[in-house]
């Protein structure tokens, strides 16, 4: 097995009795792996990961929004990820009060020794919270002025099956806090999808027509958040 590194992507080469070329990425951290034909040479296995470069890096970064919303036990070690970059939880002992701080690529928190998990998850779930209220008001005003949109309110709340709903009657939009997790383009994605919601009210063509034209690329932007709700 040899490897191949493609614009700072590290690919294993495996050479097999094989006609074609085959190409997988792996979760959950999106490994990604070339077999090929026992005597292909490098270069022309390297033309062809690079003609799916922006296949690879799709597949790549729905790993991570998926990895990035897996089950924790909030110890010491774990990954955690805030606005899509990975960060190394460190857990330390603190005498009184609780605190979550991020530097580099550390998020560290401090809680009392005897703290449960559901302790640990309850105060890093309302440090993203925290997190989502500072980003929102610059991501709502610059989809409100993508769409033509405006809401009346908006509030966060932890949601096991759904990023975002929208009260339609009330102009109202509640929205995810697990998106502080994943890269900022989700949460734009999210808040414009539930804006176009204002304009129709059903997901049927004329929803997708406004959705398209407010957010070319949502179909990319959902496949970055795909399976990872509810984990």
């Amino acid at each position: 097995m040899g490897e191949i590194v493609v614009e700072g992507i590290v690919i294993s080469v495996i050479r097999k009795p094989i006609k074609g070329l085959y190409l997988r990425v792996l979760p959950p951290d999106g490994k990604t792996c070339v077999s090929a034909p026992a005597f292909m040479s490098d270069e022309t296995i390297r033309q062809f990961t690079f003609s799916k470069l922006d296949w690879i890096k799709e597949q790549r970064e729905r790993c991570m929004a998926k990895k990035a919303l897996a089950v924790k036990e909030y110890v010491t070690g774990e990954e955690c990820f805030v606005w899509g970059k990975k960060h190394k939880l460190y857990v330390q002992e603190a005498e009184t009060g609780c605190k979550v701080s991020v530097s580099e690529d550390k998020l560290v928190l401090q809680i009392h020794r005897e703290s449960a998990k559901g302790q640990r998850e309850k105060v890093v779930n309302e440090w993203y919270r925290s997190q989502m209220k500072q980003r929102m008001p610059e991501i709502l005003q610059k989809c409100e002025e993508m769409t033509g949109i405006h809401v009346k309110e908006w509030r966060v709340k932890n949601m096991r099956t759904r990023w975002g709903t929208c009260n339609i009657d009330k102009k109202r939009i509640w929205l995810n806090l697990q998106l502080a997790k994943l890269p900022p383009e989700c949460l734009e994605y999210v808040v414009i999808h539930e804006l176009t919601h204002l304009l129709e009210r059903k997901h049927n063509r004329r929803f997708y027509g406004f959705l398209y034209e407010f957010c070319p690329d949502f179909k990319e932007r959902e496949k970055m958040m795909e399976g990872a709700v509810g984990r």
